[in-house]
């Protein structure tokens, strides 16, 4: 009960939500309107709530005037299956309310066009946010599905170039489906920001992302995964591989014949505090 009462606390509401809601009430759709927020807000208090058992730490849960944005401090050093169900338990929320709604209607509560109306909310929502288009729900898989294989920087890369072509598909789809649509344009709007500002903002992520693991936040990593590298490359380049959910051996290589070993922790030191951005990992095998 604490932690939820502290989950409240951390709600944030933009104040052009409070514009929007004004026009609802003077254009008739306040209960429209109302309804939305609702399912909005368990929507990413599902996010909210997920992370919370998992220990992550959330920054706020912020209600837009075309939407809702879970944010957290957390920098991808958390398992993939826990980034996963915090993902997924957005989405999930539009079962049990879709089902909630139902035996509203079973039982005489709500009207037929009220249930109509809730249900129809309910699936924008959630097919909204199944768009495989970062920084919506489905991005963030795309985003997790990459990165079981690939380095976590070309993985996030590839989520958003992957996203901004979809969204280019979405935006021609929109000009022939509904050009005066305001709130998608809107939402097109915002997406196409946040594309541009995580694009431009990327080395700063990753090295949030290096720093988590350097200073031992990176949690409890459930695999090793052992990394092969040339003795003559550098500590830039040898960090820029590092994978998510999984700690790297490093085996060092020289034409071919393994010289030594190193772990990530004395690569990682080498960059932040050493500031050795440059070096050779031959020249770390006679550091350490």
């Amino acid at each position: 009960m604490t932690n939820f009462i502290s989950l409240l606390k951390k709600f944030y509401v933009h104040p052009l939500l409070w514009l929007v809601i004004g026009i609802a009430i003077m254009t008739a759709h306040f209960f429209e309107l109302i309804l939305l927020l609702i399912i909005i807000t368990i929507h990413e208090l599902g996010h909210g709530i997920m992370a919370q058992s998992f220990s992550w730490r959330v920054k706020r849960i912020a209600l837009l005037p075309f939407g809702g944005v879970a944010e957290m401090d957390e920098h991808g050093n958390r398992s993939l299956m826990e980034e996963f169900w915090v993902v997924a338990a957005g989405p999930l929320q539009h079962v049990w309310l879709i089902a909630f709604g139902f035996g509203l209607l079973e039982f005489g509560v709500i009207s037929q066009d009220t249930f109509s109306l809730f249900f129809q909310l309910n699936m924008m929502v959630l097919l909204f946010n199944l768009l495989p288009i970062w920084p919506l729900d489905g991005g963030k898989l795309v985003s997790l599905l990459l990165a079981r294989k690939l380095n976590y920087l070309r993985a996030y890369e590839y989520t958003l170039l992957f996203s901004f072509g979809l969204l280019l598909l979405f935006h021609l789809v929109v000009l022939i489906i509904a050009p005066l649509h305001l709130n998608l344009w809107i939402v097109l709007s915002f997406l196409y920001f946040s594309l541009w500002v995580d694009w431009k903002q990327r080395r700063y992520a990753f090295m949030k992302f290096l720093l988590e693991r350097y200073y031992g936040k990176s949690h409890q990593f459930v695999q090793l995964r052992p990394l092969p590298i040339e003795s003559d490359e550098s500590i830039l380049t040898v960090v820029e591989r590092f994978q998510r959910g999984v700690k790297h051996p490093l085996v060092v290589f020289e034409k071919g014949v393994e010289v030594g070993k190193l772990d990530e922790n004395e690569l990682l030191h080498a960059f932040f505090a050493e500031k050795m951005t440059s070096a050779k990992t031959k020249d770390l095998l006679y550091l350490y």
